[in-house]
């Protein structure tokens, strides 16, 4: 459980921050760009979820809001090569099961969609143009998470999951949209 007694340290005045483990890195370590992503995503889910007025729809995306804390926490668990990222008592890591869990509503969410037809553009519904801002987080989040994984380990389930969440708010987006009914289609040089 974690336990908050006061919210600035000063520890950070450096432009230092403290990982789990009790290591410090640079605030602008890719690691830490990565965290900023995830939180920022998070945040953008927070925004669309006033949006929302399904209550399971609000209880899934707070799952995924959950799941996006597990996911900073494994960020910012460092890992030694070789490392199987397996959760421990004092170490939290996403596991597959969350990855499938997205892969379910992606597949439940896509069997009901019409079929696209075009790209879309990001809007429609207040509802959906808030999941697909969320979407395009989630994809900077993506990129920053390959970009540290390129120096140093991290735990594949966690580059898994952030992808897949980007194709779940994704099709999340066009269900808001009456199924996809209300998407905005793109019409290539349709401005000139």
């Amino acid at each position: 459980m974690v336990k908050l007694n006061k919210i600035y340290t000063k520890t950070g005045d450096d432009g230092t921050t403290g990982l789990v483990d009790g290591s410090r890195i640079a605030k602008n370590d890719p690691r830490m760009a990565a965290i900023g992503d995830v939180d920022e995503l998070n945040s953008a889910l927070g925004v669309a979820i006033c949006e929302i007025t399904d209550d399971a729809l609000v209880q899934e995306l707070r799952m995924v809001q959950n799941d996006l804390f597990d996911l900073g926490a494994d960020l910012a668990t460092p890992a030694k090569a070789g490392d199987d990222f397996a959760p421990l008592e004092m170490t939290l890591r996403i596991v597959p099961a969350q990855v499938e869990r997205l892969e379910s509503k992606i597949d439940a969410a896509t069997a009901e969609l019409d079929p696209l037809t075009s790209f879309i553009l990001p809007g429609g519904a207040k509802s959906a143009a808030a999941v697909h801002l969320a979407r395009a987080i989630a994809r900077r989040a993506e990129r920053t998470c390959v970009a540290a994984a390129q120096e140093m380990p991290l735990n594949p389930h966690a580059l898994a999951y952030i992808n897949r969440l980007s194709d779940y708010l994704f099709v999340l987006g066009r269900a808001l949209n009456s199924g996809g009914k209300d998407d905005i289609l793109w019409v290539p040089g349709g401005s000139r």
